[in-house]
């Protein structure tokens, strides 16, 4: 068995850093609306696309992340209209929007399955030319850590902020109790809407982070992007738990890491980078089953005292 670098390990921490933020994403919509969204397959290129676009055609790359995050919004408020005005089912309303996007991102992409971003200005390329001096260049590593961090931390202290509001109480209600909030006179119908935005914006935006630090955006890149923020979730909640708002946006970034060093850690014992969807959904598979087991586990020990109180007495 062989352990990973450290090196592999720092990068590592950093993809999870950026993939956290679809992870947070997919948070919102899976923990709380209640609400099974697979537009994420299609809001992740699309960002990453949007953003790769307008870094070769000589944007600002802040600019262009920036606009990654407001198409996913776009893309978000049409899966939202498609289920609660038009109800169409929420899972089919993903399914919809996430195919027509792979179009959509064909067209903003010149109509190529790949737009490299080689020798353009990034948000990484930046950072390093930011803070490098004549005598020491900042690393690329280093880059990508810091980007990851500042994004994790901005993206967390907005979202705890706005879940401190009466109206993100509201979103939270409307995917606990959905008929006592509308007893309440809350439009449940846009909550959804406006939940479903701001999810897709958040995985825009990391799909708009992720082309910048890859070098490259790719129409298939979203392919297994629900998984994998599934995933980070499950971990984050097995192993810190559920608590506050903060803590649980904090355990999804602590299970996006976790879940790209057992990557990195599997990529280094020979596993073929083709197996890593199979892999990734065997992760999800035990992950999501261990409350089930944990349960199943305290019965039987519950079960197995009360039988020998029962001997004893």
């Amino acid at each position: 068995m062989t352990l990973i670098s450290m090196a592999s390990f720092l990068s590592a921490v950093s993809q999870g850093l950026l993939w956290s933020i679809l992870a947070i994403g997919v948070y919102i919509t899976y923990r709380v609306l209640d609400f099974a969204d697979l537009t994420t397959e299609g809001s992740f290129p699309l960002g990453a696309a949007i953003a790769a676009q307008c870094i070769v055609n000589g944007g600002n790359p802040f600019t262009a992340t920036m606009f990654s995050f407001i198409v996913g919004l776009i893309a978000g408020l049409i899966t939202g209209i498609l289920h609660t005005k038009l109800k169409i089912p929420g899972l089919l309303a993903g399914i919809l929007v996430m195919t027509g996007l792979y179009s959509i991102n064909l067209r903003v992409m010149g109509g190529k399955a790949n737009l490299p971003l080689l020798k353009q200005t990034t948000i990484i390329t930046s950072v390093v030319e930011f803070f490098s001096t004549e005598t020491n260049t900042f690393s690329t590593a280093n880059a990508v850590m810091l980007v990851g961090i500042v994004s994790v931390v901005v993206v967390i202290f907005l979202l705890w902020l706005m879940f401190s509001t009466e109206f993100g109480f509201a979103l939270r209600a409307t995917g606990d109790n959905p008929r006592m909030i509308s007893a309440l006179g809350v439009n449940t119908d846009i909550m959804i809407i406006l939940g479903l935005m701001i999810s897709n914006g958040l995985i825009s935006l990391s799909g708009g982070l992720i082309a910048q630090y890859n070098g490259y955006a790719d129409v298939g890149m979203g392919v297994g992007t629900i998984v994998i923020g599934l995933a980070s979730v499950i971990i984050g909640e097995v192993l810190l738990g559920r608590r506050g708002m903060a803590w649980c946006l904090t355990s999804v970034v602590v299970g996006s890491i976790l879940y790209r060093i057992i990557i990195a850690f599997v990529l280094a014992n020979k596993l073929q980078p083709t197996d890593l969807k199979l892999f990734s959904s065997i992760v999800l598979v035990i992950c999501l089953s261990l409350p089930a087991v944990k349960e199943w586990y305290r019965d039987f020990t519950n079960r197995r005292n009360h039988k020998t109180e029962v001997k004893e007495g």
